[in-house]
Order: structure tokens, then sequence, then C-alpha cells
């Protein structure tokens, strides 16, 4: 679509509320794949994605520009001041109209030709496209359901995620410095070797990157890697893979998952190695959060030689890093699967 394509670089600032009950929350605007996408400024990571064609202005005329996707019963909503942003979402909406099929009458043989081409495109085209995307328009409390899910997966193989007052506090805590307010962090007991990250965004994190640390740093790390991870891989996509086209159609009409569609996903995750991203897009999460890049990388080789880029590139180097939790807080976190 020229339209869409004229405006892929095009960026704004808006103020987003995921329900009405939610505060509100400032977000960088863009165009996607034929989506509108929401972005935490600070972290980068996308928190919504709203189909084009289902956009819909809630107050036309009126400044600033109020959005919802779908009309004004979704609850969510962005107001958008930037007057080009407004056009441009005016102008896509507009060339989106223009391109939808006008009726008419259409001969037996090209009846029979449309037939064949849609027989075609069920088959090869429509599933892969139909889970990206239910992937890309996911509210986050769909995200975050389904990532309940999942963690209820993992956990017929690793326990029941570890919970103790004091350390749910600290949880809460590093969740939101890492990664964003509405983030959650999962301690397992058991033994993971890095951290996997969920829909929701949901992070879990094993016994071993807590009890057997000296400091915060290295499970701190590694929950920076899973969120960079996350940016290539999305986590919803891939589980939308897993459940299947025929449990992804389900989400979009009904607006729920199957649970037994993500049956074993919780094993298949815990089989496949933690993904570790490019040092110089980590490295850039690091500088964000204000942590040295140094621990995490000598957590995955201890002599340093396969991990020389992200140590000899520490931001924090030659400076003095703000702590990531206090001393009370680290025993805290560190006894929160203790019985």
């Amino acid at each position: 679509m020229t339209a869409l394509n004229q405006y892929q670089r095009l960026e704004a600032a808006g103020v987003w509320r995921e329900t009405p009950k939610s505060q509100l929350r400032d977000v960088i605007v863009s165009f996607g794949d034929a989506t509108l996408v929401l972005t935490d400024p600070r972290s980068e990571v996308p928190l919504a994605h709203w189909s084009l064609p289902a956009v819909t202005r809630l107050n036309p005329g009126k400044m600033p520009a109020r959005y919802a996707p779908g009309g004004p019963e979704a609850g969510e909503e962005v107001e958008i001041e930037d007057e080009l942003m407004i056009s441009a979402i005016s102008k896509v909406h507009r060339a989106i109209e223009a391109s939808k099929p006008h009726p008419g009458r259409l001969r037996s043989g090209m009846m029979l030709g449309a037939a064949a081409v849609m027989t075609i495109l069920a088959v090869f085209w429509v599933p892969p496209a139909l889970v990206r995307h239910a992937a890309d328009i996911a509210p986050p409390a769909q995200r975050a359901e389904i990532g309940r899910i999942i963690l209820s997966e993992i956990a017929k193989t690793t326990g029941n995620p570890c919970s103790r007052p004091a350390g749910d506090m600290v949880r809460q805590k590093l969740a939101l410095r890492l990664i964003g307010p509405e983030a959650q962090i999962a301690v397992v007991p058991a033994t993971l070797r890095g951290a996997i990250r969920l829909p929701g965004p949901i992070t879990v994190v094993g016994e071993d990157l807590i009890e057997g640390q000296l400091s915060p740093e290295v499970a701190a790390g590694h929950i920076l890697a899973a969120q960079a991870a996350a940016v290539e891989n999305d986590p919803m996509l891939a589980a939308l893979r897993y459940a299947g086209p025929r449990a992804t159609f389900h989400l979009l009409t009904a607006g729920t998952l199957p649970r037994k569609s993500l049956s074993g996903y919780g094993e298949t995750l815990l089989a496949d190695p933690v993904p570790r991203p490019d040092d110089e897009q980590l490295l850039a999460y690091f500088t964000r959060a204000g942590i040295s890049s140094e621990p995490y990388a000598r957590s995955l080789d201890p002599t340093g030689e396969a991990v020389l880029g992200l140590i000899e590139a520490d931001p924090f180097r030659t400076a003095v890093p703000k702590p990531v939790l206090s001393d009370r807080e680290w025993i805290a976190l560190q006894e929160i699967c203790d019985q």
C-alpha cells in the first residue's frame, strides 16, 4: 500500500490507556505491517499492535485525536496531538477503503479461477499470515493471559513459581526497573541457565540465577538478555505458531486461546537453548538499565574469551553503576524459594 509505505518511518508521541481504569502512559506511535504500533519510549518494547482497518477515531474533528482498536467498546485508547500523524492515519484509512473490492458480476470462469486461488492461499498462505496477524494485534490483556498459561505449563516440569512476601516485593521492583510497569518476573525452583521471556510480558528465571550468585547483576543481565531476544523473536508469535492456526482462529474470533493448544509447550521452551542476542543490541539494554554487562558475560563464559565484546564494551567498565538491589533486597530475593 503506497500510503502506508510513505509513513513507515513516521513516529509521534501519544498517551495510551490500556483499560478505562488504567493510568495514562506515554508511548511512541508508529506504523507497522498493516498495524498501528504503540511502543514504550524507555524500553522500546512494543506494548500494543492495532490492526489499521479496525482503528477508529473516537472524536472526529477534535483535539487531541482519540483512537481505539475497534470502537469505544474496546476500552483501550490512545491520544495523539501530532497533526502529521493524525493526517497520516486518516490518509491510510482512506487508502484502505479505496482498496476494498466493489461488488459486481463475475463470469463463471473467473469465479472458478478465484476459487482455485483462494484454495491455494488457504493452504499455503492463510495459516502463517493468520498467526502473524493475531500476534501483531493481540492486546496486552490477551498476551498476559497466554503468558500465564505458558507459565503453568513450565511449572509442570519445574514446580510452581516461588513466592514469599518479601521476595515478591523485590521481584516487582526488579521487573519495574528492568522491563516496565506491567511486567512480571517469575522465579521457579529449577535450573534454567538463563531467562525465558513469555508473552505478558512475563520473564521466567531459575533458582540457579538467584541462590547460586553473589550479587543480582547476573540475574539482571539474563533478564535483560531475554528482553533483547524478544525483539527479534516475539514470544507471542512463537506461542501461536505452536498452538496452530485453528487455535489462533479461535483466539481471533472468541478472544481466548484453548489451553490444550499449548499443552507441552513448557517442555519445548525448557528444552530449547536460551537465545543470545546480538552484543550491540544487548549492550544498549545494559546502558539504559544502568547495569554492568561483565557479570552476565562471565556467567556465560568464565574465561571471557567467548564474550569479549560484552566485557570490553561494558558501559560501566570505568564507572560504578547504580546497585541493582540493596543487600537486604537481594537476600529477600534469594530466600524466595525457601520453604
